[in-house]
């Protein structure tokens, strides 16, 4: 076969060829299945020829021991070496040749291009070599490569493993060997792989496999195999042994700065490792050469025993401090006087309390060894100075002044400071003369200085130190005294140190500002920033009321710029809390009272909606507290808007259409019109239909899908608009048959609801006169002064002249004169002119002109169409009329009551306004002054003769201006008005609500109190707990605490029949189950016991693992339902008790493999089998191998048979996977006649004879007999089978076990 690899340098011309070659001993060993031991085995010559004689045949110990060949390598193995020359330059080329009949592929026909060169250009790049291919005729390739060394073996690797086809080869290694394979890190492995260019595959640690796998070519194969081989080889070579040696030795044995040990080792060439001396071991291992070792265990001896011989010891007292001295750095001290004396010096442990040095050595030098160590111990000397803490730093000095001083003084003096200590060390004069210096510094700190501590809340801090530490700093130089603020261990403390009087005075100055500001409290209110204005209101007047109320709380609320939510309170923790409460409270109010919903009602029932007197209306805003605005008399909306809290908005809706649906009477009713006329019907953009509804009352018209080719168009709403709405659309498809005309009138768009008339009259007059149909422009539509004609030509016309006659008319501006009395022109004008705008757009688009204030004038003038002037002088006059009749009374209510009467953002007034049409006047707070005539609770009129709350005259406040409330309007609906503000007054009413039901009433965090205030507008004010009071005060008004009065009754009703089941519920029955049926009782993950539970309805709890009698279960529930729980339980019991069991012993050992991994196995067993198997806890020592199998009979047999059956059946494959070591093919097995026969019969118990054996010259010195060669320690096994060994220890005459 042709050479795998051809390399040649440019160094060296000369080409070398590497054959392949196998080691054939080798390959014979792998196809021959022998032990991979690197040393064959001899077989002996027997120098007596037997038959099968008991006679013990003798043999020589060379013959059966030869010597081992000398250390030779073969010309074969250093082959491979030999081809790798070193060479001094750092550029290599070499030449690899691929045979065709190794390529991997030969598909290409250009190589060197395509895939090919693909391939070498990314080795390029990952090895920095470069390559360049060629290919032969035969279709061989031969690439050149240049570079390093490292980059050539690289690239060369890689070369194969993609050009070359790829072999495998599996070793045997023992695998205590992989680790030398590996080396550290696994870089030998990994340089091996480069060297041979091949992937070497060594098992993992979980794999029990022995065989190293190699892939490559396969002279890679067999260099890498002859290296692991060799790595292996030398690996049998190497032997430790373990040599007893006393502690105490050690140091004579290490030698002086290890001296001994590293020229004992130099010599032998084996490793000694002694244990470090702070390690209480006297073992000392020995590794290395077989040799190597021997030679090192017995320097090792001879030292040991030569220094048992001559030593001697002496003890010397030495302070406990001073050892550190004899010992010095690192015991270096030691060492020294070994050196000097070969004296040792045994120190006793540090965690002793010992004073006591032990010399050891020649009795010569144990003198002057006791003298050297007295120098040592006496050469420095220490003193502790008692010093607290805090005047370390005064005795170190501002930058280290005084330690300075200290040191020009005092030199070579060490000074540590403790905890409350300073400690000297040095000579001892100089530690003298310092400890004298730092005395008088302590003294002196000690008896006029001090220091305090005061614990802190950290959230003061800042208040303390003030800003940019102005306070602290003030005390520092006012005090001389320094304050330090300590943060560490969860302590928050303030340190004063300084002069005494200074420090108390800081102390006292800090204690009042502390005492100050833990009276004190700071909370963040989070508030969405877009309520913030809200808060604030109308020039600061909301935020500025709480501030009233709270004048020592500061509230900070963040400006628009800041982007943040939260509003930050401080001030003390009372007002801190109130107003937190009320702020929330306010938050609250603004988001529910802002919610709006639109109820679309028949304009007909509005009227029903209002009632009579507007007592409906009136009631329903009362009672869901809600603001309702109805669209005006002459307005065509039909919406009715509700504004209030979301709740109460919907109860409205729900009330108000519960009215229309009372009086109302829905029908639903389907005409049949062609569908061609569905578009004119509908009208341009919906107009037309969009007419016909809204003049039916807004019935509801709906026309079938243009998919669904239906005729029947469905109207719904009230019976009669229903009818009204069929009559006009049969009406319009009768004309849509006869003729379909349009026609287009423009007009202003102001005149549109003059010529509309009021509530549609002048409209509805054109129509009925002319039978066409007229549709004036919606919101949706762009041209707003369109107005639509539609119906047959000839009324299209009549009415298209009737419009343009009207609006012709109210285009000829005239201009007309109404008289109106100065004092009502304030009414007309006021709220930017509202009235006016809203008589405008009535009477066609009209101006009307007030004269200017200060005038003095009565003449109104108005501008526009004649009609149009008449129309808004009738309506001006109206008005007039009304304020002529409105008058103003006086209502006398406290001051304090206002906000309440006010609601959140006047909602509650501004509803009393809007429901009586009157004005209501509150005055101003700040207005004292008082007023006679007037009582509180009465009115300007009858002078206050009747009280709100019966109280006598006596008694009651004295009326001041701020107390007069001004109510204007009709004079009955002024007294409307007038009681209905009384009726807004809170009243606070006292209820007995039993101690134990307050817990409920708050709920968590106060959850229910704050949601049973809010659904019943009320203020529930609970008594202290720990006054355990019945009485519950609950504050509103008289509606409101009356609905929260039946609320609370019926919560103490339904608390009391809740208490009553409570304690039928608490029922306890108490029965004695034996706890080995507790478990069973449980179920798995609980399932027995919780469906007992679900089944009765009770609560089941077994006994604590701390309870006395651990056999009581206790039930408790309904007394019903407990008794049949018990039953269920005890049925329970009785069959478990009923149950067969039967005791089998299975060794403990195998218990762990028959319970499986998470206990799956055994679960599995007795889920098949039906029964419960039970195993001796790990601490019961009474029959650990015990097993017990509960279940039916017959099931009980199945499982102890499946149990033993696994039993024995691991026992066997224990065994089988954990033999005893097999027996070694013995020199007896070469014996003649030495055959099963002989080993049956029983061989001889010593063995065979050896003359001239190492042991027989020793018998003299040692009484050690012949090997047993039936013993395994004494004869190792190589691997091979053989007979089982007993594994009875034997003592072996080799000695020590290596």
């Amino acid at each position: 076969m042709q050479a795998a690899a051809v390399m040649e340098e440019t160094n060296n011309v000369t080409t070398i060829e590497q054959p392949i070659a196998l080691i054939n001993g080798q390959e014979q060993v792998s196809n021959e299945q022998q032990p991979s031991s690197p040393t064959s085995v001899a077989t002996p010559t027997s120098t007596t020829s037997g038959g099968t004689g008991n006679a013990t045949p003798a043999f020589s110990y060379d013959d059966l021991f030869p010597a081992l060949p000398a250390n030779t390598s073969a010309p074969s193995q250093s082959g491979a070496s030999s081809s790798l020359a070193r060479v001094t330059s750092s550029q290599k080329t070499q030449v690899l040749h691929v045979p065709c009949e190794e390529r991997k592929s030969t598909e290409s026909e250009k190589f060197g291009e395509g895939e090919s060169k693909r391939i070498c250009q990314q080795i390029t790049k990952e090895t920095g070599a470069q390559i360049e291919i060629v290919s032969g005729k035969n279709q061989s390739l031969t690439f050149l490569i240049k570079g390093k060394q490292s980059e050539l073996l690289d690239a060369r690797r890689k070369i194969l493993m993609s050009f070359s086809t790829q072999a495998s080869r599996q070793v045997t290694v023992p695998r205590e060997h992989y680790r030398v394979i590996l080396g550290k890190g696994g870089q030998r492995l990994r340089e091996l792989e480069r060297i041979t260019s091949t992937r070497i595959n060594i098992p993992s640690q979980g794999d029990e496999s022995e065989f190293i796998t190699i892939a490559g070519t396969k002279e890679g194969i067999a260099q890498a195999e002859q290296e692991i081989r060799q790595l292996s080889a030398e690996q049998y070579k190497k032997s430790s042994d373990r040599i007893t040696v006393p502690k105490i030795y050690h140091p004579f044995i290490v030698g002086p700065y290890s001296e001994n040990l590293n020229k004992l080792q130099e010599e032998t060439g084996a490793k000694i490792n002694v244990p470090p001396q702070q390690v209480q071991k006297d073992e000392i291992i020995i590794s290395g050469e077989k040799d190597a070792v021997a030679a090192a265990k017995a320097k090792v001896e001879a030292i040991f025993k030569e220094m048992e011989k001559k030593c001697s010891t002496v003890s010397v007292e030495v302070a406990k401090p001073q050892h550190r001295y004899v010992i010095g750095p690192k015991g270096s001290t030691i060492a020294e006087i070994l050196h000097m004396t070969g004296v040792s010096v045994e120190m006793p442990p540090n965690d002793s309390t010992s004073e006591t040095i032990t010399l050891r050595g020649p009795p010569v030098a144990l003198g002057n060894a006791l003298t050297v160590v007295y120098q040592k111990a006496n050469s420095v000397k220490s003193v502790e100075l008692n010093a607290p803490h805090w005047i370390h730093k005064y005795v170190i000095g501002r930058k280290g002044a005084n330690m300075k001083q200290l040191e020009e003084d005092c030199p070579n003096v060490n000074v540590n400071c403790l905890e409350d200590k300073i400690k000297l060390e040095g000579d001892p004069e100089n530690v003298d003369k310092a400890v004298s210096y730092l005395t008088d510094i302590i003294n002196n700190y000690e008896e006029n200085f001090t220091f305090e501590v005061m614990t802190v809340n950290p959230s003061y801090y800042k208040h303390i130190i003030g800003k940019a530490g102005a306070n602290v700093n003030r005390l520092k130089d006012e005090l001389k005294v320094n304050i330090n603020i300590e943060e560490r261990e969860g302590q928050n403390n303030i340190r004063i140190e300084g002069p005494k009087e200074g420090v108390r005075q800081a102390q006292l100055e800090l204690q009042e500002k502390i005492d100050k500001l833990e009276n004190e409290k700071s909370k963040d209110v989070i508030i969405d920033r877009r309520l913030h204005r809200s808060i604030i209101g109308a020039k600061g007047e909301k935020i500025r009321e709480v501030k009233d109320r709270y004048r020592q709380v500061t509230i900070m609320i963040p400006t628009p710029q800041e982007n943040t939510d939260i509003v930050k309170l401080r001030g003390p923790k009372e007002d801190v809390d109130k107003c937190h409460k009320d702020l929330l409270k306010l938050v609250k109010e603004i988001q529910e009272s802002s919610h709006i919903i639109e109820v679309p009602i028949f304009k007909q029932f509005h009227k029903f909606v209002i009632g009579k007197g507007g007592a409906n209306i009136k009631k329903i805003r009362d009672e869901t507290q809600t603001k309702i605005d109805l669209p005006a008399e002459g307005d065509t909306n039909e919406v009715i808007v509700i504004t209030g809290k979301k709740e109460n908005v919907l109860e409205a809706k729900e009330r108000i259409q519960k009215i229309q649906n009372e009086l109302s009477d829905i029908v639903t009713e389907e005409v049949q019109i062609p569908p061609k006329y569905y578009n004119s019907i509908i009208g341009t953009g919906g107009k037309l239909i969009s007419s016909i509804m809204e003049e039916c009352g807004g019935v509801s018209i709906k026309f079938p899908n243009s998919d669904s080719k239906s005729d029947k168009v469905t109207i719904r709403g009230p019976k009669d608009d229903v009818e009204k709405a069929k009559s006009q659309l049969l009406e319009l498809a009768n004309e849509r048959q006869l003729a379909s005309f349009t026609a287009e009138v423009r007009a202003k768009q102001q005149h549109h609801k003059f010529l509309i008339g009021k509530n549609g009259a002048s409209i509805r007059k054109i129509r009925d006169a002319t039978g066409a149909r007229i549709i004036f422009p919606s919101n949706e539509d762009t041209d707003k002064e369109v107005i639509t004609i539609i119906g047959k030509e000839d009324s299209v016309k009549k009415a298209r002249e009737q419009l343009e006659a009207i609006i012709k008319e109210c285009d000829e501006v005239t201009e007309g004169e109404v008289t109106v009395d100065p004092k009502h022109h304030k009414h007309f004008v006021a709220k930017r002119g509202l009235i006016l705008h809203r008589i405008s757009e009535e009477c066609g688009g009209v101006m009307i002109s007030f004269p200017r204030a200060g005038t003095n004038s009565d003449k109104v003038t108005i501008k526009g169409a004649k009609d149009c002037i008449e129309a808004a002088r009738q309506r001006i006059e109206e008005i007039v009329a009304e304020l002529e009749a409105q008058t103003t009374i006086e209502v006398v209510i406290p001051q304090r009551q206002h906000r309440n009467i006010m609601g959140a953002r006047g909602f509650k007034v501004q509803q009393v306004t809007s429901e009586f049409d009157v004005q209501i006047k509150f005055p101003d707070r700040d207005a004292t002054e008082p007023v006679e005539g007037l009582t509180n609770g009465g009115s300007g009129e009858n002078g206050g003769v009747e009280g709100q709350d019966g109280e006598d005259s006596e008694s009651v406040e004295p009326v001041r201006q701020c107390d007069v409330i001004r109510i204007t309007g009709r004079i009955e609906k002024c007294e409307a008005a007038k009681q209905a503000l009384f009726d807004l007054i809170p009243i606070e009413e006292e209820l007995t609500v039993p101690f134990d039901l307050h817990r409920t009433i708050i709920g968590p965090r106060g959850a229910n109190v704050r949601q049973f205030m809010s659904t019943h507008d009320v203020h529930v004010e609970l008594p202290p707990s720990e006054l355990k009071s019945d009485v519950i005060k609950v504050s509103g008004t008289a509606a409101r605490v009356a609905e929260a009065r039946e609320a609370l009754e019926k919560m103490i009703e339904d608390y009391e029949a809740d208490r009553a089941d409570r304690e039928l519920r608490s029922f306890v029955l108490q029965i004695d189950v034996d706890t080995e049926y507790h478990s069973k009782l449980i179920g798995r993950h609980g399932a027995v016991i919780n469906k007992l539970r679900a089944d009765h309805d009770v609560n089941i709890s077994l006994p604590k693992r701390d309870d006395p009698n651990q056999s009581i279960i206790s039930i408790t529930g309904y007394q019903a339902n407990t008794e049949a729980a018990r039953d269920a339980i005890l049925e329970i019991v009785g069959d478990f008790q009923n149950l067969y069991r039967e005791v089998i012993e299975i060794d403990r050992r195998i218990h762990a493999h028959i319970i499986g991994q998470r206990r799956r196995t055994i679960r599995k067993i007795m889920e098949d089998h039906k029964v419960e198997v039970k195993f001796r806890a790990a601490d019961d020592d009474t029959n650990p191998n015990e097993v017990t199998i509960i279940g039916k009979e017959e099931d009980v047999e199945n499982a102890k048979e499946t149990l033993l059956s696994m039993a024995e059946d691991y026992e066997r494959d224990y065994l089988d996977n954990h033999p005893s070591p097999p027996q070694p093919q013995t020199v007896a097995a070469f014996l003649s006649g030495a055959g099963s026969e002989s080993v049956a019969g029983g061989a001889s118990e010593n063995g065979f004879v050896i003359k001239d054996a190492p042991w027989e010259k020793q018998k003299q010195a040692k009484n050690l007999t012949a090997p047993n060669t039936q013993s395994q320690e004494d004869f190792p096994h190589f691997a091979a089978g053989g007979a089982p060994v007993a594994t009875t220890p034997i003592t072996s005459v080799w000695g020590p076990k290596n």
